[in-house]
């Protein structure tokens, strides 16, 4: 339930004006949540100008004033920043600690969701990594298999990536596990769901973002993504929820390769109207 504390409350009425849903009233000069329509969104809370909004389905500790020096960000080097990226799929020997692991999650926790859903889940695969790896190269290899046992012109485009998968799969059986070619050795793959495709994207791209501030590397590996479809073992294992869908699958790791330079890319493909 959303609160206005009525003896901070000036009237201001900042809260109303802001609230998407119509859920705020004036009453006697101070603010008032109706708690009808309200969907926790959290904007009364950012807007107040006196700390006056309150609520109790979440953590209020969690709250933090805006200060520019710890918030701002120069826009050209946050542009910088995103054009520097690279996926990465070159990664040390070495584990990523836990706690860069969790401000990762936590950039993927804050971004915004459709009507505040806060659908997003994450899913961790760390101490059983290698189990996952065989799981999803056993299911590619099937999938390989099918398509050359399958051809037709419309799938020949499929081809190369089939014969991939196989030879991914026959390394793995051959113990070739540093030819790791679907995660590249790297420690952890966190493997996003949620209810909408579009929460679970936007999450993930923040937090790649974080992984690359935390001097990580990430590599969004459409391969794993092959390999879970349709395939209820692999959601049994990593614990997604019936009304979830799988939406990416992130190998995360130490980089070991240096870059120097963005690179280019096409003209933006822009309409103006």
């Amino acid at each position: 339930m959303m609160k206005v504390d009525k003896e901070k409350c000036i009237g201001c009425s900042k809260c109303l004006d802001d609230c998407l849903v119509n859920d705020i009233i004036m009453v006697e000069g101070k603010a008032q949540i109706k708690n009808e329509n309200c969907f926790k969104c959290g904007h009364c809370i950012a807007i107040c100008p006196v700390n006056a909004v309150t609520t109790s389905e979440y953590n209020m500790d969690e709250v933090k004033e805006y200060k520019e020096k710890e918030f701002s960000i120069s826009a050209d080097n946050l542009l910088n920043f995103i054009k520097f990226r690279r996926s990465i799929r070159q990664f040390k020997e070495k584990d990523v600690e836990e706690n860069k692991i969790i401000k990762i999650i936590e950039a993927g926790r804050f971004t915004p969701t459709g009507s505040n859903q806060q659908d997003v889940s994450f899913t961790v695969v760390k101490d059983e990594i290698d189990k996952f790896r065989e799981l999803i190269l056993k299911n590619l290899n099937k999938k390989g298999k099918s398509i050359l046992n399958n051809l037709r012109p419309e799938t020949m485009k499929f081809k190369k990536y089939a014969e991939m998968w196989m030879q991914m799969y026959q390394d793995y059986q051959n113990e070739s596990v540093h030819n790791d070619r679907l995660f590249f050795n790297a420690p952890i793959v966190i493997v996003i769901s949620a209810n909408s495709s579009i929460n679970g994207s936007l999450a993930s791209s923040n937090m790649e973002l974080m992984a690359n501030a935390l001097n990580l590397g990430v590599l969004f590996s459409g391969f794993t993504l092959r390999g879970a479809k349709d395939k209820e073992e692999v959601r049994k294992f990593l614990g997604i929820k019936s009304n979830k869908e799988i939406v990416t699958a992130m190998v995360i790791g130490y980089p070991d390769v240096k870059y120097f330079r963005t690179v280019p890319r096409k003209e933006a493909d822009i309409n103006w109207k």
